[in-house]
């Protein structure tokens, strides 16, 4: 199914106002992975959202991907980011991908039958998820196993394949040999941990997983070995920051159109004088509309800027997980206030969007690593620790 973006984002709109926004409050309230909307999105061709037209798929760069998941974000932010986790495990298989690796993973994904995502981060490594501990050992030519534990798998036990960082095949490796492979949900020694219950981000099923002796057939590592550098500043940081990016900026958005929509219907009983009269509350608005209008052209610029093969766009991919944390955070705590009491209310919107938000600054890579991240790279120093 070929559609241009603007037909695209429109069907992901379609989706977003109806299903996702239907299951909204249950997957918040019941910590629910939201598989409706997930099903929904592959049944409608969009499971192959950044699969090469060549396998079937949509073919998307960064700039569709952040305002897919900025259309999705803004209903559920947890359908944003378990959608977004998905699109990067999916680039991170077509980038290097083999003529098996396109048969049996490009293709079922672009047909809806395969959901993927991504799992880097271990416990112990805090937000230096780019280096991992997880063990990758021979067995044969044709074979590896897996030892390590992974922590904050989104979508962990819904996918059906898991891209997973491991330490290179010799004990002795160093960072620039860490590897990438693909594991296949069912395959004996995967055994996850308990479900997600964080208070906020409530569907991601966001759940650590033991690898314990997990035979790996060669042929899905991912590029070569010693490739994981590679692919963490190629693919990773690009889809992943993009697909966080995205997804803040939507729930923003959200929490400013809750504001607006209260204040040009909440009139005082004593004067009848709307809140959307007064002058200080008009300035704080427009100051809240400016704060996410600048972030997103920033996103939007550091997409473009990736999409046409223009080297320096890391920096403002970097930068723009960076700033729609400040922006979306932000812009929930002054709804809120701007709300008044009524949106402090338990079970609120703007309470939900206000515990989401939150995990905007937390979410490996965390606001300050990556601030210290544009540092080094502006005073051209490595981007990564020795």
């Amino acid at each position: 199914m070929l559609m241009n973006l603007d037909k695209t984002l429109d069907l992901i709109r379609q989706i977003a106002e109806s299903t996702v926004r239907g299951e909204a409050d249950a997957v918040d309230k019941e910590a629910r992975w939201p598989e409706q909307s997930m099903r929904q999105l592959q049944q409608e061709g969009l499971g192959g959202f950044v699969v090469p037209l060549e396998n079937g798929g949509l073919g998307q760069g960064l700039l569709g991907l952040a305002q897919a998941c900025e259309i999705l974000g803004e209903e559920s932010a947890s359908a944003g980011l378990c959608f977004g986790m998905h699109c990067v495990g999916t680039a991170m298989i077509a980038a290097k991908a083999t003529a098996y690796q396109k048969k049996h993973f490009l293709e079922p994904i672009a047909a809806g039958e395969h959901l993927t995502t991504l799992a880097l981060s271990e416990p112990g490594t805090g937000a230096h998820f780019y280096f991992p501990q997880t063990q990758l050992l021979s067995v044969s030519k044709d074979e590896f196993m897996l030892r390590g534990e992974k922590t904050f798998v989104t979508n962990g036990g819904q996918a059906d394949s898991y891209v997973i960082s491991t330490m290179g095949v010799d004990p002795e490796a160093m960072q620039h040999e860490f590897s990438c492979v693909v594991v296949e949900a069912g395959s004996q020694g995967m055994n996850w941990g308990k479900d997600w219950d964080g208070i906020g981000m409530r569907g991601n099923s966001s759940r650590s997983l033991a690898l314990k002796d997990v035979r790996v057939p060669a042929r899905n590592l991912l590029g070569e070995q010693g490739d994981q550098l590679w692919y963490m500043f190629q693919v990773v940081a690009p889809y992943f920051l993009t697909a966080m990016s995205g997804t803040y900026l939507g729930l923003a958005q959200a929490a400013f159109n809750q504001a607006r929509e209260h204040m040009m219907h909440r009139t005082y009983r004593h004067s009848g004088m709307s809140l959307s009269q007064n002058q200080l509350l008009q300035h704080r608005l427009g100051t809240l509309w400016a704060k996410i209008e600048r972030t997103r052209q920033l996103i939007y610029h550091a997409c473009r800027q990736y999409d046409s093969g223009d080297a320096s766009a890391i920096l403002s991919i970097i930068s723009s997980k960076a700033e729609v944390a400040h922006c979306c955070v932000e812009v929930v705590n002054e709804a809120m206030t701007l709300s008044g009491g009524i949106a402090y209310r338990d079970n609120s919107r703007l309470e939900t969007l206000l515990r989401d938000a939150r995990a905007a600054h937390i979410m490996a890579p965390t606001t300050d690593v990556l601030y210290t991240w544009l540092g080094r790279a502006l005073l051209e120093q490595p981007i990564l620790e020795s």
